[in-house]
């Protein structure tokens, strides 16, 4: 079984290109999740799932550009692993096809890894039989789980800063920043990251880049203070139409968050995927060789 969210879009949701930034999508994974676990809620705990869960990983891939419609987008979630202390999620964004029956316009797939937890006293919990049961009704275990592997270290003597300033209306109920504004801070630092790399380039205009695929790991809670934190990034790969980012914040020595984006190069004409020119692309090698070092 899945369940289905009726998700309607805000003007304020768009990017510069009429589309639904990526950072969005999240809160909208996190609307459908939590619609879920409210409704489906066990009696005897109505709202522990709903309200107390944090989130250890979202994986997320974005297939399709989500334009402005005053009626809502649909998300189905279900579950695809259940273990001890933890549960998997996935999602998919989409639109009926009008035209075809049955067909639908994929905007997103993502999976999240969330585990319950007791906010009162900063820890995890176990999941109790009443949870595990109502999470079974929407299991479909995936055939071939990926190895999820822990997001690697960035080295800042070759990353760039970003200081991260946490606003107040960042956090949630819990004093916690809440899980879809890390994908903010990511986003800023990677701006501020493309802004030095591509500074003097001509023909800039022409070239547009779009995230295809981000992945954020949750270690450590980041608090509201009026000290910023650190975010460091760097270009980890350079493919033929593609690079690879990776970033980390960090609070001095202790890592609280990681993230790997993929990003394309598009022809903003003809929106295709293309390879970035020579200058563009000897200032990413350049980049990339650095942090490698």
């Amino acid at each position: 079984m899945r369940h289905v969210y009726e998700c309607p879009l805000r003007w304020a949701d768009l990017d510069l290109q009429g589309h639904v930034n990526n950072v969005v999508y999240v809160d909208y994974l996190q609307e459908a999740r939590v619609d879920l676990l409210r409704i489906h809620a066990p009696a005897a705990r109505p709202d522990d799932l709903a309200e107390g869960v944090v989130v250890v990983r979202h994986e997320v891939t974005y297939r399709a550009s989500l334009q402005f419609r005053f009626r809502p987008v649909r998300i189905e979630c279900w579950v695809t692993e259940v273990r001890a202390a933890s549960f998997t999620m996935a999602y998919e964004v989409f639109h009926d096809d009008p035209d075809e029956p049955g067909q639908r316009r994929v905007y997103l797939r993502a999976t999240t890894v969330l585990t319950p937890y007791v906010f009162a006293e900063e820890r995890p919990r176990r999941i109790a039989p009443e949870e595990r049961a109502m999470l079974a009704q929407f299991l479909e275990p995936v055939d071939d789980p990926v190895d999820r592997v822990r997001l690697a270290a960035v080295p800042q003597e070759h990353a760039v800063h970003y200081p991260v300033h946490v606003r107040f209306s960042d956090v949630d109920v819990y004093g916690h920043v809440n899980n879809v504004k890390y994908f903010e801070y990511f986003q800023e630092a990677r701006i501020r990251l493309h802004a030095g790399l591509f500074r003097g380039l001509e023909g800039i205009e022409d070239l547009h880049l779009v995230v295809a695929q981000t992945d954020v790991d949750y270690r450590v809670p980041i608090l509201f203070r009026p000290e910023p934190y650190d975010c460091w990034s760097r270009v980890a790969r350079v493919g033929e139409r593609s690079m690879t980012l990776e970033s980390e914040i960090c609070d001095g020595d202790v890592v609280l968050s990681r993230a790997r984006v993929v990003m394309v190069f598009v022809d903003v004409h003809t929106g295709r995927a293309v390879a970035p020119g020579p200058a563009y692309r000897e200032r990413l090698l350049t980049a990339a060789a650095a942090g490698s070092g």
